[in-house]
């Protein structure tokens, strides 16, 4: 059976490495899950991520390995990552209403017709979109 939210478990796999300390974390590939690391590189939430191809038993696998990054001083640059629009409850929201995480503090990452960017450069093209998740 196949994974229902890939997002979701993206998301998850962060938070559970980030909160138990580890350097990284490693998720199966995919484009959207590219462009979300992508985005959440670009605002400096994490060190850097990598597309690693693995053959197992005759078939390749893809995953992408993330490193994840902490403060001089050991403190985690994540302190909460969440997931808005899921498979049952889709979030989509004008250019007007684009959300504000924490009054600026972070970022929403949304998937607009542009592609796939955080909420302050969705306002400043003025374009909405599906709210895929908060990170602070």
């Amino acid at each position: 059976m196949g994974m229902t939210d890939p997002i979701a478990d993206l998301l998850t796999r962060i938070r559970n490495a980030n909160q138990a300390k580890h350097k990284t974390c490693s998720v199966p590939a995919s484009k959207i899950k590219l462009e979300i690391l992508n985005v959440i590189k670009k605002e400096g939430y994490i060190e850097n991520y990598e597309l690693v191809e693995t053959t197992e038993k005759g078939s390749t696998m893809k995953n992408i390995v993330i490193t994840l990054k902490y403060t001089s001083k050991k403190e985690r640059v994540i302190k909460g990552i969440t997931r808005i629009s899921k498979p049952g409850i889709r979030t989509y929201v004008g250019a007007m209403d684009m959300p504000k995480v924490f009054n600026g503090l972070g970022i929403a990452i949304v998937s607009t017709s542009n592609g796939v960017m955080t909420d302050k450069e969705a306002r400043k093209l003025n374009i909405g979109g599906e709210v895929i998740a908060f990170v602070w």
